[in-house]
């Protein structure tokens, strides 16, 4: 009976609070850590550590229908770190199975949303990386939310690339790498990262489970971004919980190094 009254009380609340947001500044790229699964699952009594990544792919599916609902226009899931891929095989294998189930989710054609992969594909099993790869295709032109995916994905590591891939490009073009040294500047970095549509600056990051660092990532995009820390775990995420995190967002005063 307790929980009916209170799950009832909390749907008011968030009816309410939605409609308070309605006409404040909201973020239109926002980044979010689906950290605290493991954690969760053992919480829960749960012996396979897939039932608490399940549940947060499954939440990972709810996430974008409630971003697509407040008019933000792209998100960055980010589901597997490059220093992730050094957890032991009995860890990082259930782990990895459930990727690939919630891309495949996020991918069906009943969503309208734009899914691309970003991070280090070659890092991960040829099998995983097809299947991801082949998953987003599914979604190309389809338009509305553009979601990035995160997997195998380090800032440090996009960084490095992105500078590899420009000069790279230069050479290509048969042009000379002195010159272009002296010419390198910011822009060079930003059109070569990993997103292909989503090298806009990140406005809003939000990280679950109660840890307050960044981990690496975005980090070239995240120069000017508000962070939103949240003590629950990501599979315990609830909608009420999003909507609190844009007030936040709501009432910072953004003034961007000025």
């Amino acid at each position: 009976m307790l929980s009916v009254i209170r799950s009832t009380i909390e749907a008011v609340y968030e009816r309410r609070l939605a409609a308070k947001l309605k006409g404040l500044p909201h973020p239109q790229h926002v980044g979010i850590m689906l950290d605290g699964n493991r954690r969760w699952a053992r919480g829960a009594g749960l012996e396979d550590p897939r039932e608490g990544y399940r549940v947060g792919g499954a939440k990972a599916v709810e996430f974008l229908g409630w971003c697509a609902d407040s008019r933000i226009e792209h998100v960055t899931l980010f589901m597997l770190s490059d220093d992730n891929l050094h957890r032991p095989a009995e860890q990082l294998g259930p782990l990895i199975e459930v990727i690939e189930e919630t891309v495949g989710n996020i991918s069906q054609p009943g969503h309208q949303w734009e899914v691309e992969i970003i991070g280090s594909l070659d890092l991960l099993p040829g099998s995983t990386a097809a299947s991801l790869k082949s998953a987003a295709q599914q979604t190309s032109g389809r338009g509305g939310l553009k979601v990035d995916v995160a997997v195998g994905y380090g800032g440090r590591r996009e960084i490095v690339d992105a500078v590899k891939s420009a000069f790279e490009a230069h050479r290509a073009a048969g042009m000379d790498l002195t010159d272009f040294i002296e010419t390198f500047n910011e822009d060079h970095i930003s059109k070569h990262l990993y997103s292909s549509t989503g090298r806009d600056s990140t406005d809003f990051i939000i990280r679950t489970s109660g840890e307050q660092r960044l981990s690496g990532f975005l980090l070239w995009q995240s120069a000017y971004a508000e962070i939103h820390f949240v003590d629950c775990f990501w599979p315990a995420f609830r909608r009420l919980d999003f909507l609190r995190a844009l007030r936040a967002y709501a009432s910072r005063d953004r003034r961007y190094g000025r």
